[in-house]
């Protein structure tokens, strides 16, 4: 054992730049999963980010009267009280969509707990009257900072509040229909737009999430039952933004068990890699008496010592530094430090790179324990290849001799050439993969006519008999910017069997159809025909051209499912006809809402208010949900998470680059002997990392847009979207990956390549080796 660690030591002294190589590439890459890491957990769960930043609240009490806020801070297992804040009932107006909101009065400061986190905009401020909108009520008002809003109170006086700011927050998202939404407002502007409010509103933050059942009980037998008119728990708030977290929970860990065998692999790579530049060393060492077992043993004290040292080097500077990366890592690596399960990552990720590295080590080492101890001369090797033909025609054309020797060394047709390429080919797969998944999400949009969501707005009627049919649908007509306008109804109806419901959809007419997103079948354009979401497929194991039986107001309803559209709602679990089929089994039937098309390049908010202003308030107007609202996070992530790839591929190629150096540097002597210049071998090493980038990447691309393609469908049809979502990047920008892999490995090989052409090497038996 004294002799392997005394042949490490000097082994490492002998090759301290491979070391000091090993070493940054085990930390690169241990940085690398670590953000990758911390990406994930801050996108794919925004519920529980927002919370960890706000400190936010496990209980809201909603009370009638004020509450004791001693009494409760006093309670076993309190950590904190945010407020208590009075609450006033309201009723907001915004380019004609209307909404219910409870307004608490706040300081010009935020809370410490539970404090809402400004995204857009400023908090309040006295010199100004205005209101923080929660971001999901905001989104529903289409309103921004600096709009102006009318409110109502329960007096009914109409009032104006300019928009402050948009804040997010661990509370209940705001849904049409549901709860009201949340706003934060001055105690003065709440006392004019609710004089008469007595309401209050107290969050409760625990040292114990799990007590949270036990503490409610607590604080409603301390405040008295009959004074508590509400209690939300977090529970509640997680569940709402659970269909969201799935979504990119799924999104994301196909990309992190991507990303985490691309690391693997570059690991892998560079030790090996080094093992196979000291086959001449390991010879010598067993021709000096050094057992198989030594060596291996040597080996792996040397890679497990890098391995430790990288991952230790790697843990410590995103530990230190994540937080202080620009941009949207270095935030979430800033987040993620105060996440659940922050510590055991940070534990779990670094311990399995050190078992993967020895895993990796283990096999190459045992193959450097069985290297022969008499080193074996290269001229008593089999000779190279012959140059092909299409060599010999490319060197009477004249084609630079560097090019032909670069290509000859970049594919010398050898099983490991197509290793070494399939590896540097795995991340420029995986970053492909987030373009697709990137393009898919810009489709929705700018083209979310082409993802089932045609429509941009959804209008009805506020008070019936307002408007009639007829003056209703030219009412929706009259601006200029609406396209078509199509009435609909929605049911619910029992699926056959009477076990659970779906939605029956009518829209459009058989004069004016709809445009439903039909990928598979045909549109619905004869009487009891329909189409159907993947979902309600799934649900009732159906078939495009199958018919189904329903019960709608205890009534059969018979359809022909004659294809399948794309369907990002109640997930995918709908089937839609015309009107005119759902007024043949009743009559009476008249449209509930309608859809508006609107023409390409109209703005859906200035339609919105130009309605809003004719009708007088007579409509009730709403954007279309875009599934693109859901995924917006996933944005910033992939543009992380390509820079983390690109971080990985860089390792990669570095590893190639230095492997096909070491290789071309034994060929000096014969390729100066045959007459090219020092400029010309180093131009046929740049070549051939060049060459080796190409075909990586262009396998990678290539494999990518099929994959992703491929992802993005399986998710549209686990989700109950349906496939046919998927769209491919623009050529271009596929182009641009490529150009970007090429030149970055030409850039890398050029430092070492000029180094390496300027050597002067003796013709002695080591250079034959």
């Amino acid at each position: 054992m004294r002799a392997t660690l005394r042949w490490a030591h000097a082994d490492l002294r002998a090759h301290r730049g491979q070391s000091v190589f090993v070493v940054l590439a085990s930390a690169g890459i241990i940085a690398s999963l670590l953000l990758a890491v911390a990406l994930f957990s801050y996108a794919a769960n925004p519920w529980q980010r927002i919370f960890t930043q706000s400190q936010g609240a496990h209980v809201w009490l909603h009370t009638r009267v004020a509450a004791d806020m001693g009494a409760l801070s006093a309670l076993d297992g309190v950590a904190g009280v945010s407020g208590p804040y009075r609450t006033g009932q309201a009723t907001i107006e915004s380019r004609g969509v209307r909404a219910s909101v409870a307004l608490r009065a706040a300081g010009t400061q935020p809370p410490e707990i539970a404090r809402p986190l400004v995204t857009e905009g400023s908090w309040l401020d006295t010199r100004a009257e205005g209101v923080v909108l929660e971001s999901s009520l905001a989104r529903v008002l289409w309103a921004e900072p600096g709009d102006t809003l009318t409110v109502a109170g329960s007096d009914g006086t109409a009032r104006n509040l300019r928009v402050a700011g948009v804040a997010e927050a661990a509370e209940p998202r705001y849904r049409p229909g549901g709860e009201p939404g949340i706003g934060w407002v001055l105690p003065g502007t709440l006392d004019r737009v609710a004089p008469r409010s007595t309401s209050h509103s107290v969050g409760l933050r625990l040292d114990d999430p799990d007590d949270t059942d036990f503490t409610v009980q607590q604080a409603v037998t301390l405040l008295g039952a009959d004074r508590v008119a509400q209690v939300t728990k977090w529970q509640q708030a997680r569940a709402e933004a659970g269909g969201d977290e799935r979504l990119l929970g799924q999104l994301f860990a196909v990309f992190g068990l991507g990303a985490l065998l691309a690391a693997a692999l570059a690991a892998s790579g560079a030790i090996s890699a080094r093992i196979r530049g000291q086959l001449r060393d390991i010879s010598i060492l067993k021709a000096i008496g050094f057992t198989p077992g030594q060596v291996v043993r040597g080996f792996l004290v040397q890679h497990l010592a890098f391995a430790l040292l990288g991952v230790t080097l790697g843990t410590a500077a995103i530990a230190l530094m994540g937080a202080r990366i620009p941009g949207r890592i270095g935030e979430a690596a800033g987040v993620w430090q105060d996440l659940p399960g922050h510590t055991a990552l940070m534990i779990g990720v670094p311990s399995g790179a050190v078992l993967l590295i020895a895993t990796a080590t283990s096999l190459a080492a045992w193959r450097a324990g069985r290297v022969p101890p008499v080193p074996v001369a290269r001229a008593a090797l089999p000779s190279a290849a012959p140059m092909t033909g299409l060599g010999r025609r490319a060197l009477g054309m004249r084609v630079p001799p560097a090019l032909v020797l670069g290509w000859r060394a970049a594919f010398p047709r050898r099983p490991r050439t197509l290793i070494t390429v399939a590896r540097l080919a795995l991340p420029l797969l995986l970053i492909t993969v987030a373009l697709v998944a990137w393009s898919t999400l810009d489709m929705f949009r700018s083209r979310p006519a082409d993802m089932g969501v045609p429509a941009a707005l959804t209008v009805r009627a506020e008070q019936p008999g307002s408007l009639t049919g007829k003056q209703l649908q030219r009412a929706l007509t009259a601006p200029p910017d609406v396209a078509a306008v199509h009435p609909g109804v929605e049911v619910a109806a029992l699926v056959p069997g009477q076990t659970g419901t779906i939605t029956l959809r009518g829209l459009g007419t058989a004069r004016a159809p709809y445009p439903f997103t039909v990928v598979e079948g045909r549109p619905a354009d004869g009487p009891d025909e329909a189409v159907a979401g993947q979902g309600l497929l799934d649900l009732l194991n159906v078939r495009v051209g199958d018919w189904v039986r329903m019960t709608v107001e205890g009534r059969p309803q018979i359809l022909h499912i004659v294809g399948r559209s794309i369907e990002p709602e109640a997930g995918g679990r709908v089937i839609s006809t015309t009107v005119d089929t759902l007024e043949e089994r009743d009559p009476a039937l008249r449209p509930d809402f309608y859809h508006l098309v609107l023409r390409p390049g109209a703005e859906p908010r200035a339609v919105s208010s130009a309605l809003a202003e004719a009708a007088g308030g007579a409509l009730e107007i709403r954007e279309t949900p875009n599934p693109a609202d859901r995924l917006e996070p996933a944005r910033g992530v992939i543009a992380a998470l390509v820079g983390v790839l690109a971080l990985i591929g860089l390792t990669e190629l570095m590893t190639v680059i230095g492997t096909g150096v070491r290789d071309r540097g034994r060929d000096l002597l014969a390729l100066k002997a045959i007459g090219l210049t020092p400029r010309q071998i180093s131009s046929a090493i740049v070549a051939a990392a060049g060459f080796t980038a190409l075909l990586a990447a262009g396998i990678g691309t290539g494999l990518g847009v099929l994959s992703g393609s491929w992802l993005v469908d399986v998710q549209g049809r686990s989700s109950g979207m349906g496939a046919g979502i998927a769209h491919v990047p623009h050529a271009m920008l596929l182009a641009s990956v490529v150009a970007g892999a090429v030149l970055g490995a030409v850039a890398a090989a050029a430092l070492p390549a000029t180094r390496t052409a300027r050597r002067r090497l003796a013709d002695s038996l080591t250079e034959t080796l």
